[in-house]
């Protein structure tokens, strides 16, 4: 557990959060995202190796042309 850099008051424990990107008309959500999260506050910390796919995912929806794409995360 670390200390939350946000609200200075909660410890962050995992869990798993929803992601919402969004790129000019184009809105990606990502659900059941592995993070940190602060249990007093809610904000939520990626591992570097998760944000790498997350931003690659919502990398591959814009390029498809999607608007809206809701997808479920599988490491």
């Amino acid at each position: 557990m670390n200390a939350c850099f946000i609200c200075k008051h909660g410890n962050t424990q995992p869990g798993l959060v929803t992601v919402t990107l969004e790129r000019d008309d184009a809105i990606v959500i990502l659900k059941s995202v592995p993070a940190d999260v602060c249990h007093n506050c809610g904000e939520y910390y990626l591992s570097a190796a998760v944000s790498e796919q997350v931003l690659q995912r919502a990398e591959e929806a814009v390029n498809k042309g999607a608007e809206v794409e809701i997808l479920r995360y599988a490491a």
